[in-house]
């Protein structure tokens, strides 16, 4: 069973005494398993808090004049948030050992006892009520914290699954730039004609003949492939060395049709001016003659 820790403050050393005096007719201890821890003789608002705080009840035992009831009061007001409960009691004047009816002293000490006890009755229902407060909070709150548990857990295995998805997103992003490359070389087809208008705008294009014996010239069988109009290729870097290719053969080629035309001229004269000299050594002899 809880022991109950009282708490008496008075005015002076002289009221210990008395205090004292009268609680040994009270078997507090056995009966109401209560224990006066201390009895503190102060008027002093910081030492009574320094002494009291802590107790399940403070017994505030002041004389019942004026000054008394002002010292009562003053420290009910600074203490009330610092024990328990806080109970007064009224010493009768003229208290010094010798004369004091300690009796009487006992009998207000027993009913401020008491009126504790009954207070503390009264608030059962409201402690009850606090109490059935506290069992539903502290329902919820374990509520809370089953759902909290819960979450921590779904929140385990959704680090889990990112990482997963981390990983996921990591490989097809790999295979995407694998992909990527790939794209960049396939084969592509384009119409020959206008790939050729693309790189050589204004320049007639040569018969598919010559591209396809470029090709087999370039080492390029496999790799682009000419007919019906189209030219199919790796990548676009061969196809425009192929272009560039057909593009030099076609140059060197009228280049050296102009000059077997230019020859042509040339010896279409020579037999023009071999004719005219026989002609005029002809006439050369029949003058002679």
């Amino acid at each position: 069973m809880t022991i109950v820790d009282v708490r008496i403050l008075v005015e002076g050393a002289s009221d210990v005494e008395v205090v004292s005096k009268a609680l040994q007719g009270l078997a507090l201890g056995s009966e109401y398993n209560i224990t006066i821890s201390s009895i503190i003789p102060t008027t002093n608002v910081e030492i009574a808090k320094s002494a009291a705080a802590g107790a399940d009840l403070l017994i505030i035992a002041t004389d019942a004049d004026r000054v008394g009831r002002e010292l009562a009061e003053r420290l009910f007001t600074e203490l009330s948030e610092m024990v328990g409960h806080i109970e007064r009691m009224k010493l009768p004047l003229g208290h010094d050992l010798e004369h004091v009816d300690v009796e009487l002293v006992r009998k207000e000490l027993r009913n401020a006892l008491v009126r504790a006890g009954l207070k503390t009755l009264q608030r059962i229902p409201e402690y009850m009520e606090l109490r059935r407060d506290y069992l539903d909070l502290k329902g919820k709150y374990e509520e809370i914290e089953k759902e909290k548990e819960d979450l921590l857990q779904k929140i385990e295995e959704l680090k889990a699954k990112l990482e997963e998805i981390e990983e996921e997103y990591a490989r097809v992003k790999e295979e995407n730039l694998e992909l990527r490359e790939l794209l960049k070389k396939r084969a592509k087809v384009y119409k020959l004609e206008e790939k050729w208008k693309e790189m050589f705008p204004g320049i007639k294009m040569p018969s598919i003949d010559i591209f396809s014996r470029a090709i087999e010239t370039l080492g390029f069988a496999g790799k682009i492939i000419v007919g019906q109009g189209h030219v199919y290729a790796e990548d676009d870097h061969i196809l425009e060395q192929l272009f560039k290719t057909v593009y030099l053969s076609l140059q060197l080629t009228q280049s050296i049709e102009r000059e077997e035309e230019n020859i042509e001229v040339i010896e279409g004269e020579e037999e023009k001016l071999e004719e005219e000299v026989e002609v005029i050594e002809n006439e050369g002899e029949n003058i002679e003659e």
